[in-house]
């Protein structure tokens, strides 16, 4: 329950920003209506830019947590283990960074 409480204050959270940004773009689009094409899909570009960063950072956040959870207690058995699960934890943080890369692509283009 406490996650799903969690999840659902993130959700709002990325929403908010984006209804942020459709009531700023809100008064540019009548100056720019003749060159832009019919219907605003600049905020649908700053809605889907917050959840590849969204989406991708509670992935990441919560592969982390599995990945240092496990490695915590393979080092507790075997202090040796330190080095070979210090790539996993990069890797899973990897995620958040090619969501970052997404949205940064959504909204150049």
């Amino acid at each position: 329950m406490k996650r799903l409480v969690i999840l659902f204050v993130l959700v709002l959270w990325a929403f908010s920003g984006t209804v942020c940004f459709a009531q700023e773009l809100q008064g540019t689009a009548a100056e720019t209506a003749s060159e832009a094409p019919a219907g605003n899909t600049s905020v649908w570009k700053y809605f889907a830019a917050a959840l590849a960063v969204g989406i991708s950072c509670i992935a990441g956040g919560i592969a982390v947590g599995q990945i240092g959870s496990a490695a915590m207690g393979a080092m507790s058995e075997n202090p040796e283990l330190s080095g070979k699960a210090l790539p996993y934890a990069g890797l899973a943080e990897g995620i958040c960074l090619w969501g970052f890369l997404v949205a940064l692509l959504i909204m150049i283009f």
